[in-house]
């Protein structure tokens, strides 16, 4: 469910699953989200978007792709989720109160129980915000323990990963921290 305080402009359309499979045009293009507005209460004693916010904004464009997926609301219902195992951000550029950003998800890899996707945060005038990058798993809930997808949700992992197989893999994806030493 989207929360009220995000904004929608008409002016974009987000890509659905179903787009992305079945249009020619957009089998060569990550999944976009709706257009999302940089709230005043986002905004850190800096000026700027507070770093728990972009974990926001890919997280919301996570959930529209993952209604198309399965995983909406309902989904929880069944006993079973997903949850992010692991996350990789990294900061671009800032983000201000009222930047007008959509977020994209790329699905580099998938199997029965895991999935691996990179997001981006793209600011409306065409420039990168931020990146990140996901490790997350299916997981049944009366264990927790990781547990198989169903076939109608792993059927459409497979349309999804075969729509994003003809992109290149993203300069960022497999990025690692640490301090490089002589």
């Amino acid at each position: 469910m989207r929360p009220k305080q995000i904004q929608l402009h008409s002016r974009h359309t987000p890509r659905t699953l179903a787009q992305n499979t079945k249009d020619p045009e957009m089998t060569q293009t990550p999944f976009r989200s709706s257009v999302m507005t940089v709230k005043p209460e986002w905004i850190d004693f800096n000026g700027h978007l507070n770093m728990a916010y972009y974990n926001v904004l890919f997280d919301l464009c996570a959930d529209e792709i993952y209604n198309d997926l399965g995983f909406g609301p309902d989904y929880q219902k069944t006993g079973c989720t997903t949850y992010t195992a692991e996350f990789h951000l990294c900061y671009v550029r800032e983000l201000h109160v009222n930047d007008p950003v959509t977020v994209t998800l790329q699905l580099l890899d998938f199997d029965e129980k895991r999935f691996h996707t990179y997001q981006e945060i793209w600011h409306e005038d065409g420039w990168l915000a931020a990146t990140g990058e996901a490790m997350a798993l299916h997981v049944d809930q009366s264990g927790p323990r990781v547990a198989p997808m169903p076939p109608e949700i792993l059927a459409r992992m497979k349309a999804l990963h075969a729509s994003h197989q003809s992109l290149p893999r993203p300069e960022r994806a497999g990025r690692s921290i640490g301090i490089r030493r002589g």
